[in-house]
């Protein structure tokens, strides 16, 4: 989960682009930071622990030189400090790599009885290692980048420098996503197109086992010793870069993005012939494959199929449907959610579908990602860049697609109702009615003291309102690190209300009038015990709970309620965070696209 950049051109440009890239890549790890330039045959290395303001402050923006590699990294081998910082350096080899490589043990042992001494604890530093053994034999590049890759077992996306070569920069590529970014008279890489897209429009996208070199204005793409042509791509002019404007962070700025995102979304997906639509008809099954967030949404996904179509769902963690056996069929949709579309272990499992050719889909966000590749049918949440790491209206974005999906599964199936539209599109300005309101009234939070006052703190809530209170739990979680769990209410007499004594904070979600009686009666459970309830429910429900607090949220129907529901609990992580002084875009031991298992 690290961030990779490099350049070839002009000497006047190398650093800056270097640096910017890094800054838009640092949703990807901001543990350490480092960059590489090389000229007169000798390689310059700078590499900070910490933000990347640290590496910045380090650097002399006027080095001129026409060649260079950076890199932004979340920490997986060793600890976050200066050593383990990429760039690497091993004798002629100079490399940044993302990735895990798992048989790292087996090859340090053999590189340490060949007397190399290693100065960092990474897996990075022993694959660097290696190219730079290999070379020195054959005295060719992209010979010891193949031979490199046969002995390597893991995942990598590498970009390095050989101090005998001051025009190219050497790429290779397993499992993490690497773009080759094609401009006039000078070459770009990186882990996400971000980091070029204001130099060029222009990319190449590597697959699994190809390697290559760039130079000024030229590269190849190998594999297994040949070469072949690959398409340029062309980015789609509406992936346009965020910057925060009049916002202290980006968490709070996306926040108030999602009413214009879900406007757009819904336009764009209720127009005809703007996306390939599944034969709906054919499948007896669906199962959503997602992790943290994406498996949230899908949880609302699953209740929406499960309540409203009546249609049998099952949502599964990727990270544990890859080791299990697939319980799926030709018959079977098997449905993937992924903001980046880079999720490592979701994209596993997209693999494994793939092979067993089962019909899939994709639910992301970035254009061309390498799941939006592998599935057959994308739904793209076209939620623009989200910089902030904890998600909000990527998340809402995904929630709104399921609810897209389910009106088109429904209208295949000839079972959408002309009831059920005339909700739909009533919740739906209803929904957009109610935004601003809502996101002024949310602001304040006059109670937020109470949250740090004891170790714990409980969301419950029952069938939507739990997906709803797992989302909520989370991002208090990620942005506050305040401990939170969340629990399907019924279940807290099952041992958990155990833990609740004098002041426990206990929020409870209680939207779903089918089950707002049994859920008023677990609050009368734990206030009897002396929780401090604080109760979100419709704002025409009459308050007859003794709750301590209550955020009221508008009725605008069970379609569209998930979307209004979750919003006081985005804002509220938001502001907890800011009383405690922390970095809200950058929580610690985080990064967004989670690309190793």
């Amino acid at each position: 989960m690290c961030g990779i950049v490099g350049y070839v051109g002009k000497s006047d440009r190398t650093v800056h682009v270097l640096l910017r890239g890094l800054e838009r890549l640092e949703y990807r790890g901001y543990d350490s930071a480092g960059i590489a330039v090389l000229k007169d045959h000798h390689v310059d290395v700078v590499k900070k622990s910490g933000k990347l303001d640290c590496l910045k402050a380090c650097v002399d923006p006027e080095w001129k030189t026409e060649i260079g590699i950076g890199h932004t990294r979340w920490a997986t081998h060793g600890s976050a400090n200066q050593e383990n910082a990429h760039p690497h350096q091993v004798g002629k080899v100079t490399a940044v790599h993302n990735g895990i490589i798992e048989n790292m043990d087996e090859i340090k042992k053999e590189l340490s009885q060949a007397n190399v001494v290693f100065r960092s604890d990474t897996d990075s530093e022993v694959l660097v290692a290696l190219l730079n053994q290999i070379y020195e034999k054959c005295g060719n590049m992209l010979m010891a980048i193949e031979k490199t890759m046969k002995k390597v077992v893991g995942s990598y996306a590498v970009a390095l420098l050989c101090e005998d070569d001051e025009e190219h920069i050497y790429v290779m590529k397993k499992d993490s996503p690497l773009l080759l970014g094609v401009g006039k008279g000078e070459m770009f890489v990186a882990s996400d197109y971000q980091a070029f897209c204001e130099d060029t429009k222009e990319y190449v996208l590597l697959d699994d086992f190809e390697y290559g070199v760039i130079g000024r204005s030229a590269w190849h793409v190998y594999k297994d010793g040949k070469e072949f042509q690959k398409k340029i791509e062309v980015l789609e002019e509406r992936e346009e870069l965020s910057e925060k404007g009049e916002y202290d962070c980006y968490m709070h700025k996306e926040i108030y993005d999602i009413p214009g995102v879900l406007s757009q979304l819904f336009l764009f997906y209720e127009k005809q012939d703007t996306h390939h639509i599944p034969d709906y008809t054919k499948y007896h099954k669906i199962q959503i494959v997602a992790c943290g967030s994406a498996y949230h949404a899908g949880c609302v996904g699953k209740a929406f199929f499960s309540h409203i179509a009546h249609f049998p769902v099952e949502i599964e963690y990727a990270s544990e449907y890859r080791y299990q056996p697939i319980l799926a069929d030709k018959d079977t949709l098997v449905i993937f959610v992924s903001q980046s579309g880079e999720t490592a272990d979701t994209i596993y499992c997209a693999k494994k579908i793939k092979e067993l050719g089962i019909d899939s889909l994709a639910i992301v966000n970035v254009y061309n990602s390498t799941l939006s590749r592998l599935t057959d049918y994308v739904y793209y949440m076209r939620a623009g860049e989200e910089r902030a790491v904890a998600t909000t209206k990527g998340y809402s974005s995904q929630v709104a697609l399921f609810l897209i999906i389910l009106r088109e599964w429904m209208q295949a199936r000839k079972c959408w109702t002309a009831s059920l539209e005339e909700e739909y599109q009533q919740g739906k300005r209803k929904l957009f009615e109610v935004f601003p309101t809502c996101l002024k009234k949310y602001e304040q939070f006059p109670w937020i003291s109470k949250l740090t006052e004891q170790p714990m703190n409980f969301f419950i809530g029952r069938q939507i309102d739990y997906a709803l209170s797992l989302e909520a739990s989370l991002k208090l979680k990620e942005v506050t690190y305040l401990n939170s769990c969340a629990y399907p209410a019924g279940e807290l007499k099952h041992g958990t209300i155990s833990l609740i004594e004098k002041g426990t904070v206990v929020f409870a979600i209680a939207t779903d009038l089918d089950t707002y009686e049994k859920t008023k009666s677990n609050l009368m459970e734990v206030k009897a015990r002396g929780a401090y309830v604080i109760l979100t429910t419709l704002e025409d429900v009459v308050k007859e709970v003794e709750a301590d607090e209550w955020i009221l949220v508008p009725n605008i129907g069970h379609l569209f309620q998930p979307m209004i529901t979750i919003l006081p609990f985005q804002l509220l992580s938001y502001h907890v965070a800011k009383s405690f002084d922390l970095d809200v875009d950058h929580p610690r031991n985080l990064a967004k696209s989670v690309t190793v298992e």
